[in-house]
């Protein structure tokens, strides 16, 4: 894939472009501000943006907002975070599918890191693990339908597994987890005409609560 990387720690941003090429893809532009982050992005169109969220000059929240921009204009992107901001996964997620929230802490984890960037460059949703074990803990309205075995499967979908892996790592059959899937949609009144794919808004369900 093409990859534009913004960070503005050097040595992360280097680290990241020597990870990424050693897997086999192209770092097209590895900048360190939101700025150059989008003129990059425009110049270049990549497969996938890689951002961190709070860069340059103000050091808030630019990096998100560049993702957010980017995504509306059709580019997959995945934004790292060095702490749980569960309002900035929120907001990202609105953004629909082709989106990620790590946090930094995964990129050592380079295996599931590296499946994360493919799983979002091919349109799909992950979240971080952490995010979904502090969201677990806050069973409010909407999700207080739903039972603990429902919980968990709609945690599994926000960290980008399909029925399969959930099923996997779940030991249980596929169409156990589609009827899961299917009563979580339910409960969370997604009917089969809702605009938009189900499971991003459950997920969106998810984050909001």
């Amino acid at each position: 894939m093409r990859v534009v990387i913004a960070e503005d720690a050097v040595l992360l941003r280097e680290g990241l472009v020597g990870l990424l090429e050693r897997f086999g893809h192209e770092v097209v532009a590895a900048v360190g501000d939101a700025e150059a982050l989008t003129e990059a992005a425009t110049e270049h169109r990549p497969d996938i943006v890689v951002t961190d969220v709070r860069m340059p000059p103000g050091f808030t929240d630019e990096g998100l907002r560049a993702a957010i921009r980017l995504r509306a204009d059709g580019l997959p992107v995945l934004v790292l975070s060095q702490y749980v901001e569960q309002t900035y996964a929120a907001e990202l997620m609105d953004a629909g599918e082709g989106v990620g929230y790590l946090l930094k802490d995964r990129i050592g984890e380079v295996a599931d890191f590296v499946d994360a960037l493919n799983r979002v460059a091919r349109g799909g949703m992950v979240i971080d693990t952490e995010v979904v074990r502090q969201l677990l803990g806050r069973r409010r309205d909407p999700l207080r339908r739903l039972t603990p075995r429902e919980l968990e499967v709609l945690g599994l979908i926000a960290e980008g597994r399909s029925n399969a892996s959930i099923a996997r790592e779940l030991v249980v059959t596929e169409a156990a987890v589609a009827k899961h899937i299917a009563n979580i949609f339910a409960k969370l009144d997604l009917p089969p005409a809702a605009d938009g794919h189900r499971r991003v808004l459950a997920v969106l369900a998810y984050l909001r609560t």
